[in-house]
């Protein structure tokens, strides 16, 4: 006995609720009790419980986020605990997925579980398969429990009862229904007038903070107060948006009548609901500098697109001067300031994002039309209507068009990749065929998807890319061309320098283009040079004088194979 290990025992008790947790020996006290006996009849084995309790009261166990078990795990990778001891399985955790991940963590600290009530050995197959049926049925339990709580709740508001919540401003809870609040209601009332007066959610929110509107001031259970602030855009559009006003109980997508007095006339809410559709689809117009009051700036692509965290892609802008810049940015790098350094998140220059996604979709389109793959069923007259699209389509630009953004549902854009699916009526309206026709495989559209960087400029490369000549590009090769002809007859930098109207230091900055090879200049006239490579960047690379080095260094190197020998060469002058 002497030599026996000891075996230090956690006991981690449960309860679900916080009910009956008050009295003086409850439901943790009751799983504790019969743990400690149990260790105490195994005490020829060496097991011994240690000090520290782990009792979890009013958590479920659907989640492991709970702060006793938390404590065990780090006292079980701290190796201070060698075996777990609960009252019942479910206790420590009623889903299969969590258990399989607690297993492992305590098999990887040397520990190991026993039930009290559920007696089987771990070490043999039949234990395990013992043990999984159970947690099986753990987890059965706890999603009929759920769901029977959600069939209660749904059944409750089709009666119009209030099933709890944070209680609107202008109301109070009284039991399953609500009563009024006179004094927050004369600001619902405030807050409706408002918006039939300016039918501007920027002016409705000036005007209540210059009037003193505030929202609900709550206190929880806990003590902890909130609300009493200010109200903000988003606030004021839910506010407007929420049926309660109206008598209503909402659940889901679906609104029942409540069994609460309404606060709002229904001619008022159907004249606001009404101006706040139409205001959502009114194209942005211009407020600022170089702007004219016709100057509209529309994202057709907002509210279509997601990242790869699912982070909707929100529209927004930048000025320089009189120039606006339309972006499309994942909503952290807006909603999120601690966010803003997120490199997983995306800041895309609009107009090329909706270019890519525009010769994407048309690509796409033209693809399906001449491999067959456009309709399930094609037949004579919707074979005559396809030809019929497939002229309108041919007259499209790829690389430039965004005419078929609105045949874009939805989309995601990840690192690589770009997702879109279409719009299946959008489709059928646009190529006029029966929208059932449509096979599913013409709605999905994969293709590579980057952003490069040009020093401050970013570019959009995607799979179905066209040559791009740089324009900038071509002149400063055509100059350092002209100026190395310059020189070779004779001519001084200092000469040159003065009839350009530029520094000398400018002109032997750029002279070494001269130097580049046929094939590199051949690729940069025809506009398929490398979309990283810029002017910038070309004058501040020092260029080798062997060309397969050159290649190598400016990116070349897997290209060049495709762009034959120039027959000419750039013009001396642009």
């Amino acid at each position: 006995m002497s030599g026996r290990r000891t075996i230090r025992c956690a006991i981690y008790t449960r309860k679900s609720s916080e009910e009956g947790l008050e009295q003086g020996f409850n439901s943790l006290d009751a799983q504790h009790a019969a743990c400690t006996s149990y260790i105490a009849s195994q005490k020829h084995e060496g097991w011994r419980p240690v000090a520290q309790r782990y009792d979890d009261g009013g958590v479920s166990g659907g989640t492991l986020e709970r702060p006793a078990l938390q404590r065990l795990l780090a006292d079980i990778d701290a190796r201070q605990v060698d075996m777990v001891v609960v009252y019942k399985i479910d206790r420590l955790t009623r889903a299969l997925t969590d258990f399989v991940r607690l297993v492992e963590r305590f098999d990887a600290a040397g520990c190991s579980f026993v039930s009290v009530t559920q007696a089987f050995n771990t070490a043999t197959s039949m234990g395990r398969l013992t043990l999984n049926v159970l947690l099986s049925f753990a987890q059965f339990e706890r999603e009929v429990t759920a769901e029977r709580i959600r069939d209660k709740i749904a059944a409750s508001k089709k009666k119009g009862l209030w099933m709890g919540g944070l209680v609107p401003l202008g109301y109070d809870a009284a039991g399953r229904t609500l009563t009024v609040n006179q004094d927050e209601a004369a600001s619902v009332h405030m807050l409706f007038d408002l918006y039939l007066e300016h039918q501007c959610l920027r002016r409705v929110e000036a005007e209540a903070g210059a009037r003193g509107l505030v929202s609900k001031r709550r206190t929880f259970a806990s003590g902890r107060t909130c609300g009493g602030v200010p109200f903000s855009r988003g606030a004021i559009h839910y506010l407007l948006t929420n049926p309660v006003y109206i008598g209503g109980v909402r659940h889901k997508d679906q609104v029942y009548p409540g069994q609460h007095p309404p606060l709002i006339a229904r001619a008022t809410w159907d004249a606001v609901q009404d101006a706040l559709r139409a205001n959502a689809n009114r194209p942005r117009r211009g407020r600022g500098p170089g702007d004219t009051p016709d100057t509209h700036h529309t994202s057709p692509l907002a509210g279509k697109l997601v990242d790869e965290s699912g982070d909707r892609l929100t529209p927004s802008h930048a000025r320089s001067g009189v120039r606006r810049r339309r972006y499309y940015v994942s909503r952290r790098l807006i909603i999120g300031p601690q966010d803003r350094c997120d490199p997983a998140a995306w800041r895309l220059p609009a107009e090329e994002l909706e270019r890519a996604v525009g010769a994407a979709v048309a690509h796409h389109i033209r693809l399906c039309l001449d491999q067959h793959r456009l309709v399930s069923e094609p037949n004579p007259q919707i074979s005559h209507r396809l030809k019929a699209a497939a002229g309108r389509i041919a007259r499209f630009d790829d690389a430039g068009s965004t005419g078929w953004l609105h045949l874009v549902r939805e989309g995601r854009v990840t690192q690589g990749r770009l997702l879109l699916t279409l719009d299946r009526a959008a489709l059928a309206t646009a190529l006029a065929i029966d929208p059932a026709a449509i096979a599913q495989v013409a709605l999905s559209i994969e293709t590579p998807f980057q952003l490069r960087r040009r020093g401050a400029e970013a570019r959009i490369v995607t799979g179905l890319e066209r040559p791009s000549v740089d324009r900038v590009l071509c002149r400063t090769v055509a100059r350092a061309l002209a100026w190395m002809d310059q020189v070779r007859a004779g001519t001084s930098i200092a000469a040159i320098a003065q009839t350009e109207g530029v520094s000398e230091r400018f002109i032997r900055a750029r002279l070494p283009l001269a130097l580049l090879s046929p094939q590199i200049v051949a690729a940069i006239e025809q506009g398929r040079q490398p979309a990283s490579l810029s002017t910038e960047l070309l004058v501040r690379t020092p260029l080798p004088s062997d060309w397969d080095e050159q290649a190598r260094l400016l990116g070349f190197e897997n290209s060049l194979r495709h762009f034959p020998l120039p027959t000419i060469r750039l013009p001396a002058r642009p």
